[in-house]
């Protein structure tokens, strides 16, 4: 346009201006102020901080008031909310408002002009964040931690980087459509043919049609159940089938399987990687750590190690982790390599953020969770969270676990898309043993030969699908879980 900024040049010289461009965002309030069908090209996704200018963050807030109200907004009927008579250069600002409806001349750009101003903006924003994070390290408190400077930094960044998306508001069905196929596509390339990712255990699977993006799963049992066990055997089967596709601007996109994030709070990397050995080897975890191994065995080892080397399967064994530290780590993996799947051994590890938190467990635990959930959907990946089950199903005849029986249940019920639950009777029945010989002994063993190297996963609530109870193996000595095979597919037996 050929009239003077509002802003006028600095006169230092050697000052760099903030990124803005005084021209385009005039050239989107001339097109709102001729025709306000422009407006509804930039709605979803601009708004009034993100102009430079002042007065032109007040003329679109005040046009988008008017819009949204239905009537019409055009330099007359706006200038009576702002301060007409007021000076802009050499011009009032009734007269900026006609001048910029008068140079206006189509609205056909007005989607670039608004991402142009939105990109600006985005740009003084890192600016800013940059800026603080130099103040900040100048002069932090004692009582602040360099590391929590860096995850505020992260959080602000994430936060920064996900938004401004041009895609959302109403859509035709067309495209719509278009979207659902591309999803049928891609659960067709997927392992099994599922919407979410694979877990490998083909009858859960078939349940819950694999792990859903931004869903909150949790995993509860009693000790020994074979909580860590199930979750690491789901994260390693995700992350060995994971296969990406390099995109045109150079990213991986996944195409099967899933990059896995494991915050393991109880055990150390080194006991969660001998136990996942393990499990793939089919070599009991204490016989590798004494060395009791032959030579097959041996070889199976290097086998399964040469694998473990090369899958996207990352550790964070940091012990007493917050909810703000687990947030700030799991936003920097997926920005860094990627990330499909977070689980974490076990909720109750977690400590919360706030001083309210502090005063009651109950309060903590929901804070938990419901960051728990709000990460989900940030990140769009599946979190699958361990939880410990009260005591009170130790005391029941029937040991099989219901909702109630979560610690602190009502939050962790409620922000949960999925619950799970293992048992097994095996475990119980064990304990159980008569003495032998006896006709109560012959009923045991009867009983604990049909149960053996059986669990149960219940499924006891899925706000998507579903609940019931989904039987697995379950081989002690490796603590690794398996579709269980049926009877009726077994190979026929010859005597």
């Amino acid at each position: 346009m050929s009239f003077a900024h509002v802003i006028p040049p600095d006169d230092e010289p050697l000052h760099r201006q903030s990124p803005h461009n005084i021209e385009v965002e005039q050239a989107l309030l001339g097109a709102v102020l001729i025709n306000n069908e422009a407006f509804y090209r930039v709605s979803d996704f601009l708004e009034p901080p993100h102009f430079y200018d002042p007065l032109h963050a007040q003329i679109y807030e005040k046009a988008a008031q008017l819009i949204r109200l239905g009537k019409a907004a055009d330099p007359r009927t706006i200038k009576s909310f702002l301060k007409e008579h007021e000076k802009v250069g050499d011009i009032t600002v009734a007269e900026y408002l006609a001048r910029l409806a008068y140079e206006a001349t189509t609205i056909i750009n007005a989607a670039d002009y608004g991402r142009t101003i939105y990109d600006l903006a985005i740009r003084r924003s890192l600016i800013v964040i940059g800026e603080d994070m130099v103040n900040i390290a100048y002069e932090a408190p004692v009582d602040m931690a360099p590391r929590d400077q860096i995850e505020d930094a992260e959080r602000r960044l994430f936060e920064l980087a996900e938004k401004g998306q041009f895609n959302v508001g109403f859509q035709g069905f067309a495209e719509a459509l278009k979207t659902a196929i591309d999803m049928a596509g891609a659960a067709y390339q997927r392992s099994g043919h599922l919407s979410g990712l694979a877990t490998g255990l083909d009858d859960l699977d078939k349940m819950m049609g694999g792990l859903q993006s931004s869903d909150l799963v949790i995993l509860a049992a009693r000790p020994a159940m074979g909580k860590s066990a199930l979750a690491s055997n789901i994260g390693y089967n995700i992350a060995r089938a994971w296969r990406g596709e390099q995109q045109p601007d150079g990213t991986i996109k996944t195409v099967d399987g899933g990059i896995v994030g494991f915050f393991s709070l109880e055990m150390s990397a080194e006991q969660l990687a001998t136990r996942i050995l393990a499990e793939q080897a089919g070599v009991p975890s204490s016989d590798i750590r004494r060395g009791a191994i032959h030579e097959d065995q041996f070889d199976r080892i290097v086998e399964a190690a040469q694998e473990m080397q090369r899958i996207p399967f990352y550790i964070d064994q940091t012990g007493g982790v917050s909810m703000a530290q687990l947030a700030a780590r799991a936003r920097r993996l997926k920005r860094q390599r990627g990330l499909d799947l977070l689980i974490i051994d076990y909720l109750q590890l977690i400590t919360g953020n706030s001083r309210r938190s502090s005063e009651s467990r109950v309060q903590e635990i929901t804070e938990i969770t419901t960051g728990l959930k709000a990460l989900a959907k940030e990140l769009n990946v599946p979190i699958l969270a361990l939880s410990q089950l009260s005591r009170q199903v130790e005391s029941r005849e029937d040991k099989r676990p219901h909702l109630a029986d979560l610690r602190e249940s009502g939050s962790i019920e409620q922000d949960a898309d999925v619950v799970l639950f293992i048992f097994r009777q095996e475990y119980y029945l064990k304990n159980a043993k008569p003495k032998e010989g006896t006709d109560e002994f012959f009923k045991w063993q009867a009983e604990m030969e049909s149960i053996a190297g059986r669990a149960e996963v219940i499924i006891g609530k899925q706000r998507h699908g579903p609940t019931g109870t989904v039987e697995l193996q379950f081989e002690a000595e490796v603590t690794r879980f398996a579709t269980l095979a049926k009877e009726d597919h077994l190979p026929e037996r010859y005597d």
